[in-house]
């Protein structure tokens, strides 16, 4: 099995087997009142969310190798992860679902590796 293919049967099936136990229980807490604290603690989950899974793969997200003097090096790919950072915060501030938002990143920087 190619590589490739692995991974993506990998993500699939941890999308089937983690969306339902995180969605679920999320249908039932928009239908309580709460407090407007609390109501704006919720409305923030998605940006920190966003934060938390985005951000600290920015430096360290496309890695790949090339030749320098002969010298096999890693490099980081700037413009697929900027392309990536700049998908993700225009989709925040659309306020498109996390799992939209996430998503619309990761295919944005998949092409522009494919195309860098």
């Amino acid at each position: 099995m190619e590589h490739s293919n692995y991974y993506l049967y990998i993500v699939i099936l941890s999308f089937v087997a983690t969306y339902p136990v995180r969605s679920i229980p999320a249908l039932f807490i928009s239908k309580l009142k709460l407090s407007p604290y609390w109501q704006k603690v919720w409305d923030l989950v998605p940006y920190t969310a966003l934060t938390a899974l985005v951000f600290p793969g920015i430096f360290n997200c496309i890695k790949e190798k090339v030749l320098v003097d002969g010298i096999e090096t890693e490099v980081i790919n700037v413009h697929a992860a900027a392309i990536g950072t700049v998908v993700a915060i225009v989709s925040a501030l659309f306020k498109l679902p996390l799992s939209v938002t996430v998503l619309l990143s990761v295919v944005a920087t998949y092409i522009s590796v494919l195309i860098f």
